[in-house]
């Protein structure tokens, strides 16, 4: 299993540091990003949480799947290995 979590649903104002704390209690995190528009640096509603242990993100996502966060409701997946390409739609 990855040790990579998807998280989707991110209220406009999570910053990386509220991402990490949010996921910090299920295990030692590598990184916690949120993703940004190049451009604006606006969030674009999802991040990532990498753990140092594919049991913790495991226990994470389990955790965290459909929970409020910052009050919105977020989905946590495991994170897909290689990112689409606009060629692949």
């Amino acid at each position: 299993m990855s040790r990579k979590l998807f998280v989707g649903g991110l209220p406009w104002a999570t910053t990386d540091e509220g991402l990490r704390k949010a996921f910090e209690e299920f295990g030692l995190i590598e990184e916690a990003n949120v993703v940004r528009e190049r451009d604006s640096g606006r969030s674009r509603g999802f991040g990532f949480v990498t753990f140092e242990s594919a049991d913790d993100a495991k226990t994470a996502m389990e955790a965290m799947n459909d929970q409020e966060l910052e009050g919105r409701q977020i989905r946590v997946d495991i994170a897909n290995s290689s990112p689409r390409r606009r060629d692949d739609y």
